[in-house]
C-alpha cells in the first residue's frame, strides 16, 4: 500500500514562510519522481512544482517561482515545499503527488496523491 502523508501547513501572515513536508511509504522513494499541487475552494487543482526521482531536475508553476523550493530527501523518502514571501492568493490545500514514470505538470500524470494540508495566508 501506498501512502503520502503531507504536514506542515497551518495559519501564516501575508509576507510569511512555511515549509511543507510529504512522507512516502509503500514506494521506493528513489524511483518516482514527486510532485506539490494545490487547490483553492472553487479552483481546480492547479500544478506548483515538481522534482524528478532524482533531484536533478526541478520545475515550477510561473507565479511560484523565485517564491518555493522544492527539494527532496530519499534516504527520508520525503519531498519538501519551502514557501517564503507567500500571498494570500496562495490560500490552498496543498498535495503531494507521486508517479514512477511522469515528470509532468499535468494532475492526470501522477497515480499517488496524498490527503493534503491546508495552507492559510492572511492578510
Amino acid at each position: 500500500q501506498v501512502d503520502l502523508v503531507e504536514s506542515g501547513g497551518g495559519l501564516v501572515q501575508a509576507g510569511g514562510s512555511l515549509r511543507l513536508s510529504c512522507v512516502a511509504s509503500g514506494l521506493t522513494s528513489s524511483n518516482v519522481h514527486m510532485a506539490w499541487f494545490r487547490q483553492a475552494p472553487g479552483k481546480e487543482r492547479e500544478f506548483v512544482a515538481a522534482v524528478n526521482w532524482s533531484g536533478s531536475m526541478k520545475d515550477y508553476a510561473d507565479s511560484m517561482k523565485g517564491r518555493f523550493t522544492i527539494s527532496r530527501d530519499n534516504a527520508k523518502n520525503t519531498v519538501y515545499l519551502q514557501m517564503d514571501s507567500l500571498k494570500p492568493e496562495d490560500t490552498a490545500v496543498y498535495y503531494c503527488a507521486a508517479d514512477r514514470r511522469w515528470f509532468s505538470r499535468s494532475v492526470s500524470r501522477y497515480e499517488y496523491w496524498g490527503q493534503g494540508t491546508q495552507v492559510t495566508v492572511s492578510s
